[in-house]
């Protein structure tokens, strides 16, 4: 099945004559880098020396690199990939195996392609992002290997038969390209075809804006213009589709924001536009289109409610027929939050109070059925098909906070849709013996109540005294669900902390609009939620100001930064993750630009009147007392400039404030390339908040 989703987002600097920091936005130059080696040097002496770093590092590190971990895995062909990196292959090895190899406790596994190998070969620092194999057989793929970490990538072609790069094959240099197969001597590509691009070749959020057809053999130049975007939209990109029956569908999208679209369908040559709100996502299954509704939609004589999937034949759609049927049906407190598709069937997973239900969808007669897939009733489940062209069989994952994650293989044909096989477990990286999940609910300003998850001691003591650690994120539609973290296990739930998982606005916990309701003039409800949910573990007795710690990453980082300058009182210590913080420039760094459908525009006056109001950058002030903040970032972030993270750390030090601040000269948006990256700035973080929470 294809979804076609809006594209995510980057490059230009301007100047800010009123900004004593802008140099810091200088990502390589040497005097920006010297700061950030001090302000290194100084947050490691002072973390590294804590009696708490050691045994963090070394158990987190010792997780990250160990053999226990599920190796997921993804058909191509007649083989299952599945990319590992550990202490010896700290880049890492793509992989692969048969099906009867992986259901064993120890799998043999081939190599495929050795990224450390390769890096030394070549002289790189390559860090994987991925491979697209060519359907059916799967044997040439293009490869994405990232410098470093950050979102460009160099493509190159590959054959796995041989194990080697293609000669002459399909190669584009670093850029945020995107590549899709159309036949084995064909390709769509959008990238940056160079400066002299009549139009230029980016858009301004610096993604493609051109679509082309490149031909095998042929030199980048040569390619055939397909599409055209504007340099205002986010970014253009081209889709094919092939399914089982035969179906083969190129798609061109045009996304205009991080939300809205035009959708057209290639056929000869010519481009047909899909006939769907511009805020929706339209989709393929087999002889059907599916539509994905972000708002009400009213067409053929009925109104379709924000947050449905709906399906109806393609070609009878084309006609201008508008007769569709319900895939989903959002709920006050459900919503679709993913849907897969096996042979015969889809299987949709959808949340109802933040906690996962599975169904089966079959298509027959004309007609779609529904019936309620067997599953375990906690936590978090995904359900991800294993060869959607020759079966109907499914991996299952379950998870929550405390319950080591397992994955299974499950098959829908047969009576007993119940039965299934354990394939892999997690190994309990800590004790969860006496612990306990809990869901609460807060009160927001407006009155929404905001739910949470809370794992604790069972009976936990309410006399304001635990060391409390609060997550969030609250934006782009991304929902917050339980999951098993031997991170978080080990270093905080272990050793006496409390974990709380905030499911404020923002957020797709409840649908479309659970998120469209805190997005721009809206934007402080996300913080509000947050802020109650402070207060109600306060209020709770649960813990006090000065043993509440916080802790998110991008947009989670800047509700760090809000949470900072707007409530500090409510907080003793405040980790913030790669983060947004400059709202008056943000959309003139890297990808920010298109991210002005979530936040805003801040050149426009009426806009910058609502984000100035929260913008951390502008409102840090000197004569406030701040908690202690540890801001964390990556230098090859190349999605969220680190110039946010150094500009605010460098304004508060100016001020006099007390922080830490620790970036990765590598690591892109995730913040760390390799696990010995991860395991340090995690152990940076958790040395912090017990340091400070105590």
């Amino acid at each position: 099945m294809l979804v076609l989703a809006s594209l995510t987002a980057v490059p230009a600097l301007a100047q800010d004559a009123d900004d004593p920091y802008l140099w810091l936005e200088d990502v390589g130059g040497d005097k920006p880098l010297e700061w950030v080696k001090a302000q290194n040097a100084v947050s490691s002496k002072e973390l590294e020396a804590s009696k708490d770093f050691a045994p963090i590092h070394d158990r987190l590190l010792a997780m990250l690199d160990s053999d226990a971990r599920i190796p997921y895995v993804s058909k191509q062909g007649q083989w299952f990939y599945n990319f590992w990196r550990d202490a010896q292959h700290v880049r890492g090895l793509w992989r692969r195996t048969s099906l009867a190899e992986y259901r064993k406790p120890e799998p043999q596994w081939e190599t495929v392609l050795d990224l450390d190998a390769l890096s030394t070969a070549e002289n790189e620092n390559w860090v994987w992002h991925g491979a697209s194999c060519l359907y059916p057989q799967r044997a040439r793929c293009l490869l994405n290997l990232s410098r470093g970490g950050g979102d460009a990538v160099v493509v190159r072609e590959f054959d796995v038969v041989s194990k080697s790069f293609v000669k002459g094959g399909f190669e584009l240099a670093e850029a945020k390209s995107d590549v899709s197969w159309r036949d084995r001597d064909s390709v769509y590509v959008g990238t940056d075809f160079g400066k002299d691009t009549k139009g230029g070749a980016l858009t301004t959020s610096g993604y493609p804006r051109i679509v082309k057809l490149w031909h095998r053999g042929t030199p980048l130049t040569a390619a055939e213009t397909v599409f055209e975007g504007q340099s205002s939209d986010v970014a253009v990109q081209a889709m094919v589709d092939n399914e089982p029956g035969g179906f083969h569908r190129e798609f061109i999208v045009r996304a205009m924001t991080f939300y809205t679209n035009e959708t057209y369908l290639r056929e000869a040559g010519k481009l047909i536009k899909l006939d769907a709100p511009d805020d929706a996502e339209p989709g393929t299954w087999r002889e059907q289109i599916t539509v994905k509704l972000r708002t009400d939609w009213t067409t053929g004589g009925k109104t379709y409610p924000a947050g449905a999937l709906l399906a109806m034949d393609l070609q009878r759609f084309l006609k201008g027929e508008r007769a569709f049927q319900f895939l989903f049906t959002p709920g006050p407190r459900t919503s679709l939050d993913s849907i897969t598709s096996t042979r015969h069937h889809l299987i949709v997973n959808e949340l109802d109070n933040v906690r996962s239900k599975l169904y089966v969808l079959t298509f027959s007669k004309g007609k779609w059925s529904r019936k309620p897939l067997p599953a375990p009733e906690f936590g978090s489940i995904g359900a991800t098909a294993v060869d959607e062209d020759h079966s109907d069989d499914y991996f299952l994952t379950v998870t929550d906070f405390l319950t080591p994650t397992s994955l299974y293989l499950a098959s829908l044909d047969g009576k007993d849709q119940s039965k299934r096989e354990l394939l892999k477990q997690l190994p309990a990286f800590f004790n969860a013996d006496g612990l306990e999940i809990s869901q609460h609910a807060a009160t927001s300003k407006d009155g929404t109540q905001v739910p949470y998850f809370q794992v604790a001691r069972k009976g936990v003591v309410l006399d304001g005294s635990n060391p409390t650690l609060l997550y969030g994120y609250g934006g782009f539609e991304v929902s917050m669900t339980p999951s098993y973290s031997g991170g978080i296990g080990s270093a905080w739930l272990e050793k006496g902390g409390v974990y709380v998982l905030a499911n404020i606005r923002g957020g797709g916990e409840f649908g479309p609009n659970w998120h469209e309701s805190a997005i721009k003039q809206n934007r402080q409800r996300a913080y509000d939620d947050f802020i109650s949910i402070a207060e109600d573990l306060i209020a709770r007795k649960l813990t006090t100001p000065k043993h509440l710690g916080i802790q998110g990453g991008s947009n989670g980082g800047l509700l760090m930064g809000v949470m900072l300058t707007e409530r500090p009182e409510l907080f003793g210590a405040v980790v913030c993750q790669v983060p947004l913080l400059d709202m008056r420039r943000y959309n003139k760094l890297l990808a920010g630009a298109s991210w002005m459908g979530e936040y805003g525009d801040p050149d426009k006056p009426e806009e910058w009147a609502w984000i100035s109001q929260y913008s951390p950058y502008q409102n840090v002030v000197k004569d406030k007392i701040y908690p202690r903040v540890l801001f964390l970032t990556s230098t090859r972030d190349d999605r969220v400039h680190p110039g946010h993270a150094r500009k605010m750390a460098a304004k508060m030090a100016a001020q006099g404030h007390d922080l830490l601040y620790y970036e990765n000269i590598e690591g892109g948006h995730g913040g760390a390339a390799n696990n010995k990256q991860q395991a340090y700035m995690s152990a940076l973080a958790f040395t912090f908040l017990w340091k400070q929470l105590r």
